[in-house]
């Protein structure tokens, strides 16, 4: 065997390696018992400065640094939404929030992976409760798990289970992750469902395909298995958690927070790394402007209105965008106690998921706005800037983000017409 098929073999073992990890540094029953959201928040914010001097490096490594992931995972934070008759946390939305902001604020890309994969815990409490036995009663207090739902695989069922073959897209989390949660379709149902099928890490391959210009240190690569085999149990309706009536939301019916319909809590988890970005960039051409000369002159770019008023304007969307998300959060879970054992409607949840693209879409504008503003040299690898504009417009391309198809949707609901689209 050559030197370069050796090299070859050695990295893809490396990397097929890292998405099981191998620490075991789960938290004690007592020290989750003691952890507030106060304290949590103390602990993410803290973790700023590491995660942003390690920024530079995810982006090289195209997946988040296993040092800052591990601190990461010591705060506490993947017990946000792991349910408390497992010794989870259970906090409410507007602290998730408030936790996962200085992360991404600090590096986009691990903000973005570690907001999914704190949030998919959420998507764990909603499968039948023998899963839920087996990973938060068992061996998994919580889970690393990518949740990729594009294009389905085939779920043929065979006897106590189905078989799983394909190849899923934008595995966010599969780098460090434990288990995987995978969309499969039954050949020839009809109507056609899809299933949420979850599956070991080591039961699944990683494709080394995440080769793109932002965002680039998620490491959400492509997820392929071969005639897997997945028990009954580790399977739930995705339709059923879309609506909020899914297994979890009669497990854990004591708090709405586990009825509450998926879509726009997954856009308000996705676009919190948008709302850190925008602050990051609001705050670097903040002194950036104090030092910069323009050019000709001998005057500071501070002392021009202009600079001011882009400023002004990248703040005021920015704030606006938080703003939004926390009021989609309450919202949803303000609309899910109001139908009691009944659900979200149609129109709710698409008003919802409008709302937070638009707070996508602020982001997006603020830190171009930023951009165009700063000068060339904000286009230098070495400027935040340039990454966070390279990162925002790739953020607003998930589906979720996507502003004219959520806006012909609401506009659809608003004059009495029925969805065209499963994504609300």
């Amino acid at each position: 065997m050559n030197i370069a098929v050796q090299t070859r073999r050695a990295d893809e073992e490396a990397f097929a390696d890292r998405r099981i990890p191998k620490e075991k540094d789960w938290l004690s029953r007592e020290e989750l018992a003691a952890l507030t959201p106060e304290e949590l928040v103390r602990r993410t914010t803290a973790l700023k400065p590491l995660v942003a001097a390690h920024a530079a490096e995810c982006e090289a490594l195209r997946r988040p640094v296993d040092a800052v992931w591990n601190a990461i995972r010591k705060t506490g934070v993947f017990y946000h939404f792991v349910p408390r008759r497992y010794g989870g946390l259970e906090f409410d939305i507007d602290s998730f929030i408030d936790a996962m902001l200085p992360i991404a604020e600090g590096c986009a890309s691990t903000g973005w992976v570690t907001a999914f994969c704190v949030e998919h815990n959420w998507m764990l409490a909603q499968f039948p409760e023998t899963l839920q036995d087996e990973t938060f009663g068992g061996d998994f207090p919580y889970i690393i798990a990518p949740g990729a739902t594009n294009p389905p695989g085939v779920a043929q069922p065979v006897d106590g289970g189905y078989r799983l073959t394909g190849r899923w897209k934008w595995g966010t989390g599969i780098m460090h992750a434990d288990w995987v949660m995978i969309t499969g379709m039954i050949p020839g149902e009809n109507p056609p469902r899809q299933l949420f099928l979850a599956v070991p890490a080591g039961e699944v391959e990683v494709l080394d395909t995440w080769h793109v210009d932002g965002m680039i240190g998620t490491g959400s690569n492509d997820i392929r298995c071969e005639d897997v085999f997945v028990p009954e149990h580790r399977v739930m309706d995705m339709g059923e958690m879309r609506m909020g009536c899914a297994p979890g939301a009669t497990i854990h019916a004591h708090n709405p927070i586990y009825r509450m319909p998926m879509t726009p809590f997954l856009a308000i988890t996705a676009a919190i790394a948008a709302v850190g970005v925008a602050r990051s960039a609001v705050e670097n051409f903040r002194e950036r402007i104090g030092v910069r000369t323009m050019l000709g002159t001998t005057v500071k770019q501070v002392e021009k209105a202009s600079a001011h008023m882009r400023l002004g304007e990248a703040a005021a969307k920015t704030q606006t965008a938080e703003m939004i998300l926390r009021d989609v959060g309450r919202r949803n879970v303000a609309l899910t106690e109001a139908a009691g054992t009944g659900l979200v409607s149609n129109e709710d949840r698409i008003a919802l998921r409008a709302q937070v693209a638009l707070a996508m879409d602020l982001c997006r504008d603020a830190v171009r706005l930023l951009v165009e503003g700063a000068g060339s040299s904000a286009h230098m690898l070495s400027s935040p800037l340039q990454r966070a504009m390279r990162d925002i417009n790739v953020m607003a391309s998930h589906v979720v983000y996507d502003f004219d198809a959520a806006t012909e949707l609401l506009g659809r609901s608003l004059i009495g017409l029925p969805p065209n689209t499963p994504v609300f």
